[in-house]
């Protein structure tokens, strides 16, 4: 799959996630971009998911309208040590066909 990690994500976590490219937004050059945009890029860009840390996305987005899948990650910090215990969760969600919608890993 094709993931793009969100700002809010450290850039070592596409270390972690074997057997998918994973870019950053940054690496993206879409630093800044607002969420409704980010995704319509996404899409666009063929990306499959979106892995943020961002708990208020589904507030601010039409879940019915999402372009791509986003996997939201809830961990104490965006640390890579505390986002690790979740990579397996994420990487059994991964190996699914992601509806698009909004997913929770804690």
């Amino acid at each position: 799959m094709k993931l793009l990690l969100d700002e809010n994500l450290p850039h070592q976590l596409r270390q972690e996630l074997p057997g998918h490219d994973a870019y950053t937004v940054a690496f993206m050059g879409w630093a800044g971009v607002e969420n409704g945009a980010l995704l319509t890029l996404a899409a666009l860009s063929d990306f499959d998911a979106l892995l943020t840390k961002d708990t208020k996305l589904q507030y601010q987005q039409n879940l019915t309208n999402l372009p791509i899948a986003v996997i939201v990650l809830r961990a104490a910090s965006n640390d890579i040590d505390d986002l690790r215990p979740l990579i397996p969760t994420v990487l059994r969600a991964l190996t699914s066909d992601l509806p698009k919608t909004v997913t929770h890993i804690a």
